[in-house]
């Protein structure tokens, strides 16, 4: 029997790997990182169901962390409102960009469409209702811009036809309010799809303006 001296199976021993070192995130690296992650649970639970506790769970940081970043629960959820909401803002402004009005209330009830079906999540965070919604950070503020710059185009278009301009208002409000609702409605059926819808309230929306009375009144009754 061959004798194996000790220094010899000590060499014979293997050798464990080293254990990778973890990659520590930069300070933007986990801001970015737990505004991700709050987005989610916001969406999926609301506003006063989400605890600082589950956020820090879910990014494998401790509560301090997201308290050096935001300040609290309140700091972390409105800059995730800001974002969706100039996310969203940028979108419409971006796709207005046809000559007819038609084409033009198309656009943006197809880009609502779109921004739900991409960014679901953003989507529900921005129609849940929270107490710290502000008059500048929430859907209805969202929706409220946008009508502002389709009553610049109602204006133009009711002048041109005879109608008040100073009713442009009015109307814009009306149909940006039906391709919103229509858009939470479709959040949740997710059928047609959405050219179909955008299609559906452009028909309603725009035979609806072709035919309209230059002074309506009262329907009269019998």
């Amino acid at each position: 029997m061959t004798d194996v001296s000790g220094s010899d199976r000590t060499r014979r021993r293997p050798v464990p790997a080293a254990k990778p070192s973890r990659v520590r995130m930069s300070a933007t690296q986990r801001r970015e990182q737990l505004i991700s992650i709050a987005r989610q649970i916001f969406a999926e639970r609301g506003f006063d169901a989400t605890s600082i506790e589950e956020v820090a769970a879910r990014a494998k940081v401790s509560k301090p962390v997201v308290y050096e970043h935001f300040g609290g629960k309140e700091g972390l959820y409105a800059v995730v409102v800001d974002r969706e909401v100039r996310a969203l803002l940028d979108r419409v402004t971006t796709a207005l960009t046809a000559g007819n009005p038609r084409e033009l209330l198309e656009q943006a009830a197809l880009t609502l469409l779109t921004y739900i079906e991409e960014e679901t999540s953003g989507f529900r965070v921005l129609v849940r209702e929270s107490p710290l919604m502000s008059a500048t950070g929430n859907f209805s503020s969202v929706m409220n811009d946008v009508a502002h710059q389709v009553e610049h185009i109602l204006a133009g278009e009711f002048s041109i036809r005879g109608y008040d301009p100073k009713l442009a208002e009015l109307y814009s409000q009306a149909l940006v309010g039906m391709v919103a609702l229509t858009g939470r409605w479709w959040l949740e059926v997710r059928k047609p799809r959405k050219e179909t819808v955008a299609a559906h309230l452009v028909n309603l929306a725009w035979n609806g303006l072709s035919h309209l009375e230059s002074k309506p009144g009262p329907i009269p009754r019998g």
